[in-house]
């Protein structure tokens, strides 16, 4: 985070427990030209870096994907208060996630 910090200035902020560690990304003021997003630690030491998407309707744009030769890898599943989260495969195996934002989310999918 501090490199992130020093190079860009991005803003972090702690949110959830410990069980699962996760930090709120603020990459600029409300308004301008940028992306926020979110910050966990590697799981495995392949893990890349993942970008996520804002997407109106996540069932839809997951059958979207998968009607394109896409591959869901990791089913949706609840953030709690915040919404719908899933990670998806493209065609040349990048990995990317897609959010749909609903603060009742909760429970499984």
């Amino acid at each position: 985070m501090a490199f992130y910090k020093a190079v860009f200035g991005w803003t972090f902020l702690k949110w959830g427990g410990d069980a699962r560690p996760y930090w709120l990304i603020t990459t600029g003021p409300e308004g301008t030209p940028g992306i926020n997003g979110g910050l966990m630690p590697k799981q495995h030491p392949d893990q890349p870096c993942v970008n996520s998407i804002m997407v109106p309707n996540l069932d839809e744009s997951l059958a979207t994907v998968a009607a394109n030769g896409g591959e869901c890898v990791v089913p949706k599943m609840p953030i709690p208060s915040v919404g719908w989260l899933a990670y998806c495969k493209d065609l040349d195996g990048h990995i990317f996630g897609m959010m749909q934002q609903d603060p009742t989310a909760t429970g499984p999918a």
